[in-house]
């Protein structure tokens, strides 16, 4: 399986951070986040990488190059100034990304989410991981039946955490451009062919400098000392 980092976006509520360093690069308990990424997707066996970059995008290869320094192949789809939305930076990647099912994961969040769990091949055109919905997101994003499918409305309502697989099919009607992933999904799951899972472990939006430094500090105490969370992976520290 091939994965994605969505890592394009401006990061406007990262600035002044952001204002010459692109979010994925921003450095967390010693590293930038876009390689707890790396060293996560390699650690469940995924080697073949595609990412994509807009604002400062030029940072991005000159930082981690072809990947072989952390066990992945990279490859690169830059994107316009104004970045093509999720939607159309997938769509765009396409051709990077084969015709089978491939991982996608949001540049800007954390997780200690295993992806070696992840359904590889899902019945529908894609399978979404679902979270709890933190402080800053109240209200949620869909619905997870009982019998794991999700559902644009309904409750409880949970929040998407950025991971998911997708089918190629699933940008089936698609043209280049910019568009959001969020009415595709919706789209089809009207249809029911959106599955998902709820996961009750660590999971973090980074997106402020405060959830930044919350982040860094967590992990670096969880590195000092592994006791405090058993879930952690060498790979993170």
């Amino acid at each position: 399986m091939k994965a994605m980092i969505l890592a394009a976006g401006r990061g406007e509520r990262m600035r002044p951070l952001t204002d010459h360093t692109p979010k994925p690069l921003l450095p967390v308990a010693g590293k930038p986040l876009i390689v707890h990424h790396l060293e996560a997707l390699r650690a469940a066996g995924i080697h073949d990488l595609v990412i994509n970059t807009g604002h400062l995008g030029e940072q991005l290869p000159t930082a981690l190059g072809d990947g072989r320094a952390w066990g992945v192949h990279i490859l690169y789809s830059p994107e316009p100034p104004q970045a093509l939305e999720t939607g159309g930076g997938i769509f765009q990647a396409l051709p990077l990304l084969g015709s089978e099912p491939f991982l996608v994961v949001n540049g800007d969040v954390w997780s200690d989410y295993p992806f070696a769990r992840l359904h590889m091949a899902p019945a529908g055109l894609a399978h979404l991981v679902l979270v709890s919905n933190p402080p800053h997101h109240p209200e949620g994003d869909f619905a997870l039946t009982a019998d794991g499918q999700v559902r644009a409305s309904g409750q409880p309502q949970l929040t998407y955490s950025g991971i998911s697989v997708l089918r190629p099919e699933l940008f089936g009607d698609c043209a280049p451009g910019r568009f959001p992933l969020g009415p595709l999904l919706r789209r089809a799951m009207a249809a029911g062919l959106i599955s998902g899972e709820h996961y009750a472990g660590d999971w973090r939006d980074i997106g402020t400098p405060q959830r930044l430094a919350e982040l860094d500090q967590a992990l670096r105490r969880q590195c000092s000392d592994p006791t405090l969370n058993r879930r952690i992976s060498s790979a993170w520290c």
